[in-house]
């Protein structure tokens, strides 16, 4: 019987194996489903994988809803490849499954893939998913045509094996959520006995050695930014904002004083600057204008006979007007 982790530990080892770690919420260690539903996290058998069916939903996965609250998962990793912890504690990600699959991955006894679950949360004699397995939440749309950046499957990989030699268990200990239950699908997009294969591949070189290149032996490899690495980094909120007028819609609360959301996205960065260049052009053109006409009134006036008195009075008006423009 393994007990959990403690966060402080659960962080060490993912760290140790390579894995990016982040905590954006800083009550995440005790954030847990023990109390609401009176049962421990714990004794833990395996790894359970699922992907989000949503992009950019840390969140969802991470709060919940009156349906489902959070906690749903230990970690939530990104297409980035960056692990966000969820939770130390039991979480509700997996749910009701088969209780001959928990066998099976306990005793590690299966072939190349687990017995066909014919188990689902509520099914009469269905085992309790949420005690004994880790659950990743993985970013993809899981609609078989989203797809999985390299930089996110090895982060995937990685953050199994983390958990696996941190118990000394094998590759057979981490399941996807489509073998727990005969209601899920997740993860589409990649086959687990390749998934499984990977891992066994990175549990056979030492912590943090293995990166998912060509032969998978560890060596350097490139990790192409693919599509999807740049749909996430251009929709993530991660530049500081400015204040008005430039700034996103929902800056300030409602007093208009406090800060809610004081970051940008690329894409509005970018959206900004090209507007503030716009309207600077746009006020130059016109002051242009502006000055081109005042030349020709001005030459029109030395034709009446003003005196040089007033077409001095008459140029410091016109001046300080330009500069209240120009100040504009």
């Amino acid at each position: 019987m393994a007990p959990p982790m403690s966060a402080s530990t659960l962080i060490t080892v993912l760290r140790a194996e390579g894995v990016i770690v982040k905590t954006p919420r800083s009550g995440w260690a005790t954030h847990e489903r023990d109390d609401e539903t009176g049962k421990a996290f714990g004794p833990v058998y395996g790894v359970l994988i699922h992907h989000t069916a949503g992009h950019d939903d840390f969140h969802v996965v991470y709060d919940g809803n009156s349906a489902l609250p959070g906690p749903r998962a230990h970690v939530y990793i990104n297409k980035l490849g960056e692990a966000l912890m969820c939770s130390a504690g039991r979480a509700n990600h997996a749910g009701g499954g088969d209780p001959r699959v928990l066998t099976e991955v306990m005793n590690e006894s299966y072939g190349t893939r687990p017995t066909p679950t014919e188990y689902h949360d509520g099914s009469a004699g269905a085992a309790d998913g949420n005690d004994p397995f880790y659950g990743f939440e993985c970013e993809n749309l899981g609609d078989g045509k989203d797809p999985w950046p390299r930089v996110q499957y090895v982060a995937m990989v990685k953050a199994t094996v983390a958990i696996l030699r941190h118990y000394g268990w094998t590759e057979k200990s981490a399941i996807g959520h489509l073998e727990w239950s005969n209601w899920k699908v997740d993860p589409r997009g990649f086959s687990m006995v390749q998934f499984r294969a990977d891992v066994k591949a990175a549990l056979a070189l030492p912590a943090g050695k293995w990166n998912a290149g060509t032969d998978n032996d560890g060596g350097d490899s490139t990790v192409a930014l693919e599509k999807a690495d740049i749909h996430n980094i251009w929709y993530a909120d991660e530049i500081p904002a400015q204040v008005p007028p430039y700034n996103n819609s929902d800056y300030f609360e409602a007093d208009g004083k406090t800060v809610k959301n004081g970051t940008w996205t690329v894409k509005y960065t970018l959206y900004t600057i090209v507007r503030a260049g716009r309207e600077a052009l746009a006020k130059l053109t016109a002051l242009l204008d502006d000055t081109a006409s005042i030349k020709s009134s001005l030459s029109s006036l030395e034709a009446t006979g003003l005196t040089e008195a007033q077409m001095d009075a008459l140029a410091t008006k016109v001046a300080d007007k330009l500069a209240a423009r120009l100040k504009d």
